[in-house]
């Protein structure tokens, strides 16, 4: 092997030596940056987002990189930006992306630990962002030195940039004028997402598509005071009884969404994705009775469970309220009732598209007497469909397979969402993802834990990586 910019008598060390003699210094690191309750969502918890981005800057910085900052130029949460650039003149440049936020920890008495004192059990790290996605950007960070070690290298074999953002998990509002203000430092050839997973502990796999989202509020105003329902009780509207009424009228029997317009931009998977997603190992029973905690698989009919997550868009109710909720009972007809409602698109939906055909849908179906409106936030997520056939896609499947000691690599789609679309269109490259979070991590939910040897495999496939990516040309951009 023909090393460039090697440094005076180096013996190249493998890959998966220089990732085990690292890794409990590298897991202590990590878990001290777990203890930092960076919770975007959360506005008393921004200084700690702040915190957080600090955290992880110092330990670029010790990892090597010759340039770190922390940007809070935008009216983003902050982000963190590094830099190290490979000295070779034609090598690929990558932009890593990944966050730093993490999701609230409510319902700690669901906690069989403290959310923010992490842990190692049994083999299993708990804590807040063990997985999503503290966990896996810092895989980032050993696996370079295992690339520079592998290699003999004294800089990587692509010009290599993190990009951390501050707020992912409260849907990336200011992104577009994070990279906007910063166009200079993150010009790319290629894009690396490092906040998907693999299909589980034994099937590694890389993700090729992520579903978009747009979020919004249902409201319904009827009567200007709440009423005796005695008095009043049947004769005037009761919002709540309309709201339940529409919201139930998204769904047709076969649970397909009944909006007007709402399929328009959806990509039908292939005969042969469709039946690679039902070759895979999937364990429906073992699901439900596992990360589900549900009784029943429920959906979409003459779709699979597979491609309900990944392939299909929804229509989903995350919470309502309205009226009374207080002990006892209160006789009344509220005046207002609201829900949370997000709907998850695929292929080429268009965010902006499917926030006018749903505020039509309820507007056309309001009750006489209901004052219906759509509260959305913000002007949601596109999805993202990646090419397996893409020499880049191809390169990291190669990387990940060497960190699983050689097995077959499959491709899936997974049914969460950021702004990865954004990303490509504003950097103008395409993009890949890699990442070993599983279904068993409840990312999300109380208890989110990471497994300690898929957190060491995912080091091992990103010391791989670079070496993988150098070997392609810089117009495979161009695809």
């Amino acid at each position: 092997m023909t090393v460039d910019n090697a440094a005076p008598d180096t013996v190249p060390v493998p890959v998966p030596e220089t990732v085990t003699a690292g890794f409990d210094d590298w897991l202590a690191d990590l878990m001290g940056w777990l203890r930092i309750p960076s919770v975007s969502a959360d506005p008393a918890h921004h200084g700690d987002v702040l915190t957080s981005a600090e955290y992880l800057a110092e330990a670029l910085r010790r990892t090597g990189f010759p340039t770190v900052e922390v940007w809070t130029d935008t009216p983003a949460l902050p982000a963190v930006y590094a830099h190290w650039p490979s000295g070779d003149p034609d090598a690929l440049r990558v932009v890593v992306y990944g966050h730093h936020d993490v999701q609230p920890a409510d319902g700690e008495e669901r906690w069989h630990h403290p959310p923010f004192e992490p842990r190692v059990i049994d083999g299993v790290l708990h804590g807040r962002g063990a997985s999503d996605d503290k966990g896996n950007i810092f895989m980032h960070l050993l696996g370079v030195r295992a690339h520079l070690a592998a290699t003999g290298r004294t800089a990587p074999a692509v010009d290599l940039t993190l990009l951390v953002e501050g707020e992912e998990e409260s849907g990336s509002p200011h992104i577009g004028q994070l990279l906007s203000r910063h166009a200079a430092q993150t010009s790319a050839d290629l894009i690396v997402v490092t906040d998907t997973g693999i299909f589980d502990a034994d099937t590694p796999s890389v993700c090729v598509g992520m579903r978009g989202v747009v979020s919004g509020e249902l409201h319904v105003h009827g009567p200007d005071i709440d009423l005796h329902s005695g008095g009043f009780g049947g004769a005037v509207l009761n919002p709540l009884a309309e709201l339940c009424r529409l919201v139930a009228a998204l769904h047709d029997d076969d649970r397909h969404i009944t909006v007007p317009g709402f399929y328009d931009g959806v990509v039908e998977p292939t005969t042969a994705e469709r039946a690679a997603t039902a070759a895979l190992p999937f364990d429906e029973s073992g699901w439900l009775s596992g990360p589900a905690q549900s009784r029943a698989a429920y959906g979409e009919a003459g779709w699979s469970t597979l491609e309900r997550i990944g392939s299909r868009p929804t229509a989903e109710v995350n919470g309502m309220w309205g009226g009374y909720t207080g002990p006892g009972g209160k006789t009344i007809v509220p005046t207002d009732a609201i829900a949370k409602l997000t709907f998850r698109l695929v292929g080429h939906q268009d965010p902006a598209a499917v926030m006018a055909a749903v505020g039509a849908f309820f507007a056309d179906r309001a009750a006489p007497g209901a004052r219906v409106e759509m509260h959305w936030e913000g002007g949601g997520v596109r999805p993202l469909y990646v090419d397996p056939t893409h020499p880049a896609t191809v390169a990291t499947a190669a990387a990940l397979g060497r960190a699983f000691d050689g097995k077959p690599v499959l491709f899936t789609r997974e049914g969460g969402s950021g702004p990865e679309a954004e990303l490509a269109e504003a950097l103008e490259a395409p993009l890949v993802f890699i990442g070993v979070m599983t279904n068993n991590d409840q990312i999300h939910a109380p208890n989110e834990n990471a497994r300690v040897d898929l957190l060491r495999r995912g080091c091992a496939a990103l010391g791989h990586l670079w070496e993988e990516l150098a070997g392609l040309d810089r117009d495979f951009a161009q695809r």
